[in-house]
């Protein structure tokens, strides 16, 4: 009986080989026929279509469809879609039948990066695909510039929170990046600016946040503050708003969707403005021109050209006198004043010699008439 078994292990170890030598032979000889693509997680709109994955490959010059197989390498193919931006896995498989099949998942992002004049999508692991105009996704925004050493794949559990929860999902429209520990939240009430810190300890720092908003703003007014601080342990600061907020203007159906500006969502000492009791903003008063830092300095107006043409109207004497004058301000006065003293001084010694004249003469006729009649 052992012998038996003996032979018939030896039998079947025979069988097996030349089944693989066959198999061998059989690939080694056989054509690739067709090559099949599959996207395992083809969305509504999806972005990753077989055709591009064939040309992405005639770009790489890997030709597949009419090669033998044993001449496509699985693994070099494999490499080269796992490079692909737009894919975030790719298997390779050779059928028997003369096809290859390749199977790929397309990336799925979890945030759209807003990098100044760049735009890019990004998924779990921290891939990036750029934007373009032919594929959009409803995913959280973030405003700002990730480094290799602090990328955005950290932000992933902050947004996975608030996208579970309902109410915080409601109240966040974006965020704002600025550093590891720069994180702001752009909520959905106008004028208002989240502090969030850090992403650390981030579940605890949203639950201070809606206990905030139920028991502080209803008393103290939605309007009440521009700044709601989170990054400190145990208590939420708040600072209290010093300029107005702008009345929102709704959008007609005909109006193009303005995004938002992520350079103004802080409230910084630079854009506030003054408000006075009246509630008149410094940006009113300074154009009424009743502020008076605001109000331009008086220069002294510049006459000469005036001055000139009124001299060159005037007599030569007449402008040689002025000249004169103006030239010897001091002689002016004193010429007048000599003038004047000159005129004082006739007039008395005209007064002195007429009285003393007119007096003699009447006394003499008398005198003389007194003396006829005596003789």
């Amino acid at each position: 009986m052992k012998i038996v078994r003996y032979i018939l292990l030896v039998v079947l170890t025979a069988l097996l080989a030349w089944g693989v030598i066959w198999a061998h032979g059989q690939a080694r000889d056989q054509v690739c026929r067709k090559v099949d693509i599959e996207v395992v997680n083809a969305s509504s709109k999806p972005f990753v279509t077989p055709r591009g994955i064939i040309e992405d490959l005639k770009h790489a010059h890997i030709a597949l469809e009419g090669k033998p197989m044993w001449q496509i390498n699985s693994d070099r193919v494999e490499r080269l879609l796992d490079t692909s931006p737009y894919l975030e896995s790719a298997d390779c498989i050779k059928g028997q039948d003369g096809r290859f099949i390749i199977r790929v998942r397309q990336l799925v992002p979890v945030m759209r990066v807003m990098d100044g004049d760049k735009s890019y999508y990004v998924n779990r692991e921290g891939k990036r695909m750029e934007a373009n105009g032919n594929y959009y996704c409803d995913v959280p925004v973030v405003n700002g510039h990730f480094t290799r050493a602090y990328g955005p794949e950290r932000l992933v559990p902050l947004l996975d929170y608030v996208q579970s929860d309902a109410t915080l999902n409601s109240i966040v429209t974006m965020y704002n990046y600025r550093g590891p520990g720069s994180i702001y939240i752009v909520p959905c009430f106008v004028g208002q600016i989240i502090d969030f810190g850090s992403v650390a300890n981030y579940e605890n720092k949203f639950k201070k946040l809606l206990l905030f908003y139920e028991k502080v703003m209803p008393v103290r007014g939605w309007d009440t503050y521009d700044t709601i601080s989170l990054k400190w342990m145990h208590q939420v600061v708040a600072t209290r708003r010093l300029k107005r907020v702008e009345a929102t203007v709704e959008a007609g159906p005909d109006d193009d969707e303005i995004a938002p500006d992520a350079t103004t969502i802080t409230v910084t000492d630079d854009n506030r403005a003054l408000v006075r009791n009246d509630g008149t903003t410094r940006a009113a008063i300074v154009k009424s021109g009743a502020d008076p830092a605001a109000r331009p300095k008086k220069t002294k107006r510049d006459d000469s050209p005036r001055r000139e043409a009124q001299e060159a109207s005037k007599p030569a004497g007449k402008q040689h006198a002025e000249t004169a004058s103006e030239k010897h301000p001091g002689k002016k006065h004193t010429d007048k004043q000599e003038r004047d003293s000159k005129s004082t001084e006739s007039s008395k010694k005209k007064k002195t010699a007429q009285s003393p004249a007119g007096s003699t003469g009447n006394k003499s006729k008398k005198k003389s008439t007194g003396n006829e009649k005596k003789k």
